[in-house]
């Protein structure tokens, strides 16, 4: 069986580590502030103003004013702070951020990603993930390993316009953990239930 949503962010939030500055991309890469490790003190930042959110909020204590970059609401903590986005930028390209988890449309082989926009669509600008992707420690995609069309999202080349060229580090898919290497990605974990064969037919990017 592979990963649901749930269980991709559950895995990504093991990428967590203590101390560290963390920026969670919109889609599945929202719910790793649900599940960070007991034990782990981890600060998330976002890009429209907030350093410090909490887990999505309850029906209970709903804030229509607490947002995170994607339009959702979120809940704080009693260290939040709030500043203008020109100062979340400088904390992003400044090198502040340790690690970026983010979705993606495509991912290939030597690290490209492309997670921004399909051309012929309508998209409400390129967002913060340009930046975040040059300016971060390090990136994690958390994607489904196919689209809709049942076509692999790790490939040689990326099809669609980049986001930014060789800065993934490692992606989680539903299928499982691969690490980007030298000449193509290294499989570090299989979803419970799924075969390497499985993985490797969805897979059109070389794996090492």
């Amino acid at each position: 069986m592979a990963w649901d949503r749930n269980q991709m962010a559950k895995r990504a939030a093991q990428e967590l580590q203590d101390g560290w500055y963390v920026n969670l991309g919109i889609g599945i890469p929202t719910l790793v502030s649900n599940y960070i490790p007991d034990g782990v003190d981890v600060t998330l930042q976002s890009e429209n103003g907030m350093l410090g959110m909490g887990p999505f909020p309850t029906e209970d204590n709903l804030d229509p004013d607490l947002i995170n970059a994607g339009k959702q609401t979120i809940t704080e903590l009693e260290r939040t702070s709030y500043f203008g986005s020109d100062t979340s930028f400088a904390m992003i390209r400044g090198g502040k951020i340790n690690m970026a988890i983010l979705g993606a449309m495509e991912v290939a082989e030597n690290g490209d990603l492309a997670n921004w926009m399909i051309p012929g669509k309508l998209v409400k600008g390129m967002g913060g993930a340009m930046d975040l992707v040059a300016g971060v420690g390090r990136v994690v995609v958390v994607m489904d390993h196919a689209n809709k069309r049942g076509e692999s999202k790790l490939l040689k080349q990326c099809t669609l316009p980049l986001t930014g060229k060789a800065v993934v580090h490692r992606i989680i898919t539903n299928l499982g953990v691969l690490d980007v290497v030298s000449g193509g990605l290294k499989v570090i974990e299989l979803a419970a239930g799924v075969t390497m064969d499985e993985l490797e037919e969805l897979t059109e990017a070389t794996i090492v």
